[in-house]
């Protein structure tokens, strides 16, 4: 009986070390549990079978995620329509996929490497960890949610998000918790030499300035936040109320260079909407101004885009249904913006047949929205956690990043605050501010270094205005995307598995 409670032990406590490093994170963002979690995830399956550090790992995905994006069950729960059973099974049923992964990382790391050689330490627990987020990051349309390095936008390990992007980061924290794990394992401490150097070197690149101020670029912003009810947002009755509310606010505030609005902000098909519209292209116009706002399009073919229309003060001229320039989402939403297997879901519950769950994908690359002689990258709410994609839609012309996003779904959870801290990530990562305008927030602008510079409360109607200068030249993750880290992987996978080699003969 004694050994069975000594079996359990560590999955359980494997449990509360995931559900810990919720802690990393927006909006507790003590970034020192990014790294001290993995220390004590590697002591955990330190000499247990693969079988039982899977185990383990399970057990480590099932705190983490249950903890860390227990917001995406306000979603279900409160607007899905379902049996609280139901949502809940559903929220375990996430959970439990994504718990697949750790448990993936755990199990191949004591396969593979079941000995405590610095091999293990330094070069495949890194390598595995960072596989397996890039494959929770891509199977199934992809959630890479909580990946450590977004929690070390205070750290200095920050310095390395305009080289490699976020996930340098969490390769150089996986590196950081190996070896000082090792330490630990073997008792020799010249193994903290490394963590040390990490950290003195990243320290040293958060001093360089990898862009400079464009001060030609210097735009005036009114960001408007209407902070609609999700449960009224798609009534009928709701539609003009919500359109003049919007309007109302963007009427005072013609001054601004450019105004936006959120995503979807109109709760209709553009197409039924053709003359308000233009009657919006025509004001905004008259003033000078730009006018950018989410809206949901239907095509020739009958397909559905969740897209960004600009009016006003355009390259396109006066507002044309047929013609106008949109930017379409591509990365959708599963469930909420697409139903994966939907002839066998939808008939299940409610929850399957939200308002526009049956989205077309746009290009993964397109053009930049114009407005007001400005580029704009987009990045449609859930996309703004997909770094590559933003960054390949980065060009020469580019002078900011945008990101609408409706966070209503959520409530007053810790989901919209992890939200922007990725976004902020962003900004590190390419040099280029961003602006993100909400339904209830959290609406805020970011310097070129991932700094919030302006900011509005959550969940007031309310206008952020703001001045932003944009910034010249590139970083060198916007020049090699990922590179760095994968050479990294090829190197480490190929020491890693030529050693493996070598035990086995």
């Amino acid at each position: 009986m004694t050994n069975k409670y000594h079996r359990l032990l560590r999955p359980i406590l494997a449990a509360f070390v995931g559900a810990s490093t919720t802690l990393a994170f927006a909006p507790y963002q003590l970034w020192p549990m990014a790294i001290l979690s993995p220390i004590l995830f590697i002591l955990l399956i330190h000499k247990v079978s693969s079988k039982a550090a899977s185990f383990i790992g399970f057990m480590f995905g099932l705190g983490q995620f249950s903890i860390g994006i227990s917001w995406v069950h306000i979603s279900i729960d409160t607007f899905g329509g379902m049996p609280k059973a139901a949502s809940l099974f559903l929220m375990i049923l996430l959970v439990s996929y994504l718990s697949i992964y750790p448990a993936l990382f755990a199990g191949l790391t004591n396969r593979l490497f079941p000995t405590d050689s610095k091999t293990r330490y330094l070069f495949a627990i890194p390598s595995l960890w960072l596989l397996t987020d890039l494959a929770r990051g891509w199977v199934m349309t992809g959630f890479p949610w909580l990946l450590l390095g977004y929690s070390q936008l205070e750290s200095p390990l920050s310095g390395l998000a305009p080289i490699g992007g976020v996930q340098l980061i969490t390769l150089a924290i996986l590196v950081c918790s190996s070896a000082i794990a090792w330490v630990f394992i073997k008792h020799k401490p010249i193994g903290l030499i490394l963590p040390f150097i990490i950290f003195l070197s990243t320290y040293g690149l958060k001093s360089i300035d990898w862009v400079t101020p464009d001060k030609s670029t210097h735009t005036s912003f009114a960001l408007i936040q209407g902070n609609i009810s999700q449960e009224k947002k798609w009534l009928p009755s709701e539609r003009w109320p919500t359109l003049m509310k919007f309007l109302d606010l963007s009427r005072i505030n013609w001054d601004a260079d450019i105004v936006i609005w959120p995503e979807a902000a109109i709760p209709a098909l553009e197409k039924e909407l053709p003359s308000f519209l233009l009657n919006v292209d025509k004001a905004a116009r008259m003033n000078e101004t730009a006018l950018i706002t989410g809206v949901v399009t239907q095509n020739q073919l009958g397909s559905y885009h969740n897209s960004v229309l600009t009016l006003g003060d355009t390259p396109s001229g006066e507002y044309n249904y047929d013609t106008q320039p949109r930017y379409k989402k591509h990365h959708l939403l599963p469930f909420g913006e697409f139903v994966p297997f939907a002839d066998i879901l939808r008939p299940i519950a409610p929850f399957f047949n939200l308002p526009m769950s049956s989205f077309s994908r746009g290009d993964l690359v397109q053009d930049n929205i114009v407005g007001k002689g400005r580029y704009f990258a987009t990045a449609l709410c859930y996309e703004i956690i997909f770094g590559e994609q933003v960054r390949k839609n980065i060009d020469q012309n580019t002078n900011f990043i945008l990101t609408l996003s409706n966070d209503a779904w959520f409530g007053d959870s810790i989901g919209p605050l992890q939200h922007m801290e990725i976004a902020q990530m962003r900004a590190l990562e390419t040099g280029k501010p961003v602006i993100r305008a909400t339904n209830n927030g959290v609406t805020a602008i970011t310097d070129y270094k991932g700094n919030i510079i302006a900011q509005i409360p959550q969940f007031k109607t309310e206008v952020l205005r703001a001045e932003v200068t944009s910034s010249k030249g590139q970083t060198p993750f916007l020049t090699l995307g990922q590179w760095p880290m994968i050479v990294f992987l090829i190197v480490s996978l190929v020491v890693s598995l030529t050693n493996f080699a070598l035990r086995r003969k």
